[in-house]
């Protein structure tokens, strides 16, 4: 069982920018991805991006690319979100989560659904 916990965010100006952790154990053989999404208050859990644990391949969510960074460090079993450019739209819960068994076999996975063991995760608040 994969277990991840998130941190990293916090209140920041916008223009400012946040990187966020998601360190992760229990990764296995099947492991495929660990993906990143956010939920804000009365909106839907949304993809941002995500990342093959063994190829190291990404995947972003189209309408967030650009400001988005994911990636991987293998020492620490963690895989990083750089958010650069703030912007108060993007004052969410952010989420880490990994995806489940035979899915998300080398294809973007943007659906909540397709990932399990989620974090509890790290809020992120831009100001104005």
């Amino acid at each position: 069982q994969v277990h991840v916990v998130e941190s990293g965010g916090g209140l920041v100006q916008a223009g400012e920018s946040l990187r966020l952790s998601c360190e992760a154990s229990g990764i296995q053989y099947n492991t495929y991805q660990l993906g990143w999404f956010r939920q804000a208050p009365g909106k839907e859990r949304e993809f941002v991006a995500s990342i093959e644990w063994f190829s190291e391949k990404t995947y972003y969510s189209e309408s967030l690319k650009g400001r988005y960074t994911i990636s991987k460090d293998n020492a620490k079993n963690t895989v990083y979100l750089q958010i650069n450019n703030l912007k108060p739209d993007d004052t969410a819960a952010y989420y880490c989560a990994s995806s489940r068994e035979g899915y998300c076999t080398g294809y973007v996975c943007t659906d909540p659904r397709s990932f399990d063991s989620w974090g509890q995760g790290t809020q992120v608040t831009v100001s104005s």
